[in-house]
């Protein structure tokens, strides 16, 4: 997804229909206030229904966010820096991600709109239903949670500086991975998978350009 140009202001426009438009945006305060209610009943089925003990749903559901943070790797490595010769999969890599390389400043795509992601959030819910059975009640709100905490440092990574110095490698793997070679620095949330599968930048060896990384990140005003 290499732009002849990055764009500092705006937004890509990804539908033509203005309502369909305006489903792929989404405000970080929406998102978080649809999942806490809902997960937070799912845990209750879970504990309910199924007659499971604090302890199993405790560990299932941080069982779920260290899932999330592998899936997150592996999603963004291979479904949103797809690469292929087709053009649909090249909209559909747009659509899902490369529209935030294009635009990095457009806070308003850093989360998934809540039409799609509560599709979305539903057939991860069944398929994990259907693999793990009634354990799926504590995995499921854990491995969200964990999305919500990605999408949210997403967020923080673009709009503030390293609020503590052993942040610090964490925003500039991201920040490298924008201007400097999409093909590293996958993580998001964490750095613990770029390690592991050797996509992590050499930050020792990499200058970190200040005038780069300015351009993405967000501005009081857009």
């Amino acid at each position: 997804m290499k732009f002849e140009k990055i764009n500092n202001k705006g937004q890509a426009v990804l539908f033509k229909n203005p309502y369909l438009e305006m489903l792929t945006k989404g405000h970080p305060a929406v998102i978080w206030g649809m999942y806490i209610p809902l997960l937070s009943y799912i845990l209750y089925l879970g504990y309910r229904d199924y007659n499971f003990k604090v302890q199993s749903i405790v560990l299932l559901f941080f069982g779920g966010m260290i899932f999330w943070t592998f899936f997150e790797y592996i999603a963004h490595r291979f479904i949103f820096h797809l690469i292929s010769d087709k053009k649909s999969l090249q909209r559909f890599a747009y659509v899902m991600h490369g529209n935030h390389h294009h635009y990095p400043r457009d806070r308003q795509r850093l989360f998934m709109p809540p039409v799609p992601s509560i599709i979305l959030a539903a057939l991860i819910l069944s398929v994990m239903y259907l693999m793990m059975g009634s354990y799926a009640f504590g995995f499921f709100p854990g491995f969200m949670i964990g999305y919500l905490l990605y999408a949210s440092m997403h967020y923080a990574i673009h709009a503030f500086a390293p609020p503590f110095k052993f942040m610090k490698p964490l925003w500039r793997n991201h920040h490298l991975h924008h201007y400097k070679d999409e093909h590293l620095g996958f993580g998001v949330s964490n750095t613990f998978w770029d390690r592991i599968f050797g996509t992590m930048f050499d930050l020792d060896k990499e200058r970190e350009d200040k005038e780069k990384v300015k351009e993405l990140m967000f501005r009081k005003k857009q």
